[in-house]
């Protein structure tokens, strides 16, 4: 027999492991088979034909030149695409920061995203370099959901005066107002209901374009919609506004530190902090939704959150509009048959070269159809049909939901998110917070006056006024016994209330009994000693447990029918 050699079928299985095992890591080693790739590819070319209109369409909105948000989804493509964190996650200019750089750039001018984004990237690094990825799924989802619809009602409506070829007016709320006084308008110019009735024809193609029979249905609803628009612009007769166009490369420059340094500025700086927040969220929920559409690797939150700072970064170097992980283009990404970065890496690619050699073909696209398009992205953001679902679910998220939407369409997206999560805050506390309080009183007798109060549930300083309440209901008496035992948790205030209320009551009258049984350590984390009868109590320790009212009032001195005034129970929550 030749030693070392293994026998039996134990041994042929760990064979077969071990050679599965070398083959997996040779795989790993060698890279993607060339299968892979060509799926990729092509994979690629199909988020590619999304992303070019949604970018021009979203650097029309933002109220900057077309060719920083390209150049933001290059960056997305090519630089953030190679780095480590996702896999499938397709970064560039997001439609929830359009209207928010659109603001900022009406402030402070289009100078202003070059310290701006570069600040925010570096907030990201370092976030990712603290492994703070992961606080960002610490948010309740009624915040996150209102924060969506928050984004998605102000797109509209900033979208629907570039629906007619019009200037907006303002903020979210004068928008709004300022519809019926855009309606005469459109209808007293021909050539604004031209621009309206496209607009309008892309928003239905978009809606219905998953119910047009296959293959048909394959192709990305938004370039058909492009593509129709551009040939019926060009169309004798008909007068739109078209994109302007500038030359990709002579866009591209570095910002001049005097810009840069404007950092220093406050209101720069919370720019910069809301840039990042919400960046860092989108991403984050991108990725939380995009890995369970795939079974390959899953994102690795803290790499990712350090790659959108450098993607950021360079961003802000070069004065383009800020990126994030977008679940538009993440989608289809996967649902194209991508499986590895190629196709992430390679969409960047056919946006360079599609941009440097066809930039005539983008100045032929009308402003109403991508109107009409990011029309469409903020109707699906702000989801009607989410509010209702939310209310029937849970009424106090629901509120909360409504809450942060209407927070961020009056103030701002900052201010609107920080409102939604003080709200859910509050409701969590307020929910953590539930006392239930019983009270029995009994009345007459030689030894006078008795009650029992029995505390249960969560004892924290919300509840402080019930608490008060009570200990007013049955000061006084000659005997009182205030049992805590059923407390889960106790917080400091309620604990020195209750402590205070019965050292007082003792002091006021000599020989009054008050008995107060505080919880156990391992519940209440408030008093180190083993649960036990207070040291007031004349009948020494006791188990604290059995606390019933009819054990309290045994040895309270027992009275004629004649003499007794009543028994009288009543509850308060």
């Amino acid at each position: 027999m030749v030693a070392g050699r293994a026998h039996g079928p134990r041994h042929a299985k760990h064979a077969r492991t071990g050679s599965s095992r070398a083959n997996q890591s040779r795989q790993r080693q060698s890279g993607p088979s060339s299968s892979a790739i060509g799926g990729d590819l092509l994979a690629s070319l199909v988020v590619f034909l999304v992303a070019l209109p949604l970018c021009i369409g979203i650097g029309a909105a933002s109220g900057v030149p077309v060719a920083l948000a390209i150049i933001t989804g290059i960056i997305g493509g090519i630089i953030v695409g190679v780095m480590p964190g996702s896999t499938m996650q397709v970064s560039g200019p997001a439609a929830g920061l359009a209207t928010l750089v659109l603001e900022a750039v009406h402030a402070h001018g289009v100078m202003v995203l070059g310290p701006v984004v570069f600040t925010a990237g570096v907030i990201q690094i370092v976030l990712g370099v603290l492994r703070m990825g992961r606080l960002f799924q610490a948010i309740s989802l009624s915040v996150v959901q209102g924060m969506l619809a928050g984004i998605g009602v102000p797109l509209m409506l900033s979208q629907a005066y570039s629906l007619v070829d019009s200037k907006q007016i303002g903020s979210a709320v004068k928008n709004l107002l300022g519809l019926p006084q855009l309606l005469s308008s459109t209808l007293a110019n021909p050539h604004a209901v031209v621009a309206l009735l496209l607009g309008a024809a892309t928003v239905c193609l978009c809606a219905l374009w998953k119910k047009v029979p296959a293959p048909l249905n394959k192709a990305p609803a938004a370039l058909v919609a492009v593509i129709l628009g551009a040939a019926v612009a060009a169309m004798p007769g008909v007068e739109v506004k078209r994109v302007i166009v500038n030359d990709l490369l002579g866009s591209v420059h570095v910002v001049p530190l005097t810009e840069m340094f404007k950092i220093a500025n406050p209101e720069i700086i919370t720019l910069a902090i809301t840039f990042a927040v919400i960046a860092s969220a989108e991403t984050l929920f991108s990725a939380a939704a995009v890995d369970r559409m795939h079974n390959g690797p899953k994102t690795k939150y803290n790499a990712e959150m350090i790659a959108q700072g450098v993607g950021n970064s360079i961003c802000g170097v070069l004065g383009a509009l800020p990126m994030t992980a977008v679940i538009a283009r993440s989608t289809v990404n996967v649902q194209a048959g991508g499986r590895t970065k190629v196709s992430r890496v390679m969409h960047g690619v056919w946006l360079l070269g599609f941009c440097l050699l066809f930039p005539k073909l983008l100045a032929m696209i009308p402003t109403s159809v991508l109107a009409g398009i990011l029309l469409h992205t903020g109707w699906k953001l702000f989801s009607p049909g989410q509010f209702p679902a939310m209310w029937k679910r849970d009424r106090g998220e629901g509120i909360v939901m409504i809450l942060t939407t209407l927070a961020i369409i009056v103030t701002n997206l900052l201010e609107g998110v920080l409102a939604g999560l003080a709200a859910a805050i509050i409701l969590t506390a307020l929910r953590m917070s539930r006392l239930r309080i019983h009270t029995s009183f009994k009345d007459g007798g030689a030894g006078g006056d008795a009650a029992h109060v029995v505390i249960k549930g969560n004892a924290t300083f919300l509840r402080l006024p019930t608490l008060n309440q009570t200990l007013e209901s049955v000061s006084g008496k000659d005997t009182i016994h205030v049992d805590m035992t059923g407390v889960a948790h106790l917080d400091l205030a309620f604990h020195n209330q209750v402590e205070q209320w019965a050292e007082q009551q003792r002091k006021t009258q000599e020989g009054r009994q008050v008995v107060l049984l505080l919880p156990p350590l391992e519940e209440a984390s408030v008093d180190p000693d083993p649960p036990r009868r207070d040291p007031h109590d004349p009948r020494g320790p006791r188990d604290p447990r059995d606390t019933t009212s009819e054990e309290w009032f045994s040895d309270y001195p027992q009275v004629t029918n004649s003499q007794r005034s009543g028994y009288a129970e009543r509850s308060r929550v």
